[in-house]
């Protein structure tokens, strides 16, 4: 998973027109599966909704508005094409990616033809499933922009792509950890973001309120970043954490 993350890094990020994640539906009754997907795409910084069952996603798809859904054939109650026909019955084109066991040339031919953009058979390789759902977005979704890799507050400066980070040139080690925690504090100069924000955006899932794990990382982020130098990362009391460019 590690050179899987390491492969996926070096893509420049996307999202919605407006800043917010990128919203993914998966339908797929494999637990492992989702999860392993789900994963994958988090490291994209994507948000991923998933149901296990074809009546299940149409109904999260109706509420959710997704940019991009990934879709199971062989589902437990309706197989995928039906449910693709439901989701365009509703006057949406959301771009859709069959995967699924079925792997036949007829059982493709099938799947593109009842509406579906793109098709692909399982076992997968995670990286190809993001490339894919990254064509996708940039051919079918008008709403989707990718992001210039290097971030730059003050002078401070990180790239997304090599994962180095340099404050007035001097380079700065970190771990992964806070190496996410920096770049989603960097995604969001002069913002107060909360400590429950950072968990979900960082560690992608709660510490059961534990958020204590969040001023330790900051603890260890400011050594590094603000060492011997003008302050950077501030504590707003009883909301958050705020990364300012020195005046």
């Amino acid at each position: 998973m590690e050179r899987r993350r390491a492969v996926l890094a070096q893509l420049p990020r996307m999202h919605r027109a407006d800043g917010t994640p990128i919203r993914v539906l998966l339908v797929d009754d494999e637990r492992v599966l989702t999860d392993l997907v789900k994963l994958a795409l988090g490291y994209e910084g994507w948000v991923v909704d998933v149901t296990l069952t074809g009546r299940a996603g149409i109904e999260r798809y109706k509420s959710l508005r997704p940019d991009v859904v990934v879709l199971d054939i062989m589902l437990p109650d309706l197989d995928g094409l039906a449910v693709l026909s439901e989701m365009r019955a509703l006057g949406r084109s959301t771009p859709t990616l069959f995967l699924t066991a079925k792997d036949s040339i007829d059982d493709r031919i099938v799947g593109l033809t009842a509406g579906g953009d793109d098709y692909m058979t399982k076992p997968f390789a995670l990286e190809e499933l993001v490339a894919r759902l990254r064509g996708l977005l940039r051919r079918t979704a008008e709403q989707v922009v990718e992001e210039d890799p290097i971030l730059v507050v003050g002078d401070l400066v990180l790239d997304e792509s090599s994962h180095e980070v340099t404050r007035s040139g001097d380079p700065i080690a970190l771990t992964t950890t806070e190496f996410e925690l920096l770049r989603y504090l960097m995604r969001n100069p002069k913002r107060v973001v909360s400590r429950a924000q950072i968990l979900d955006r960082v560690w992608n899932y709660d510490f059961s309120g534990r958020v204590n794990i969040v001023d330790l990382y900051v603890s260890y982020l400011r050594k590094k970043i603000d060492a011997e130098r003008k302050p950077m990362i501030h504590t707003v009391r009883g909301v958050g954490y705020v990364l300012r460019p020195t005046e």
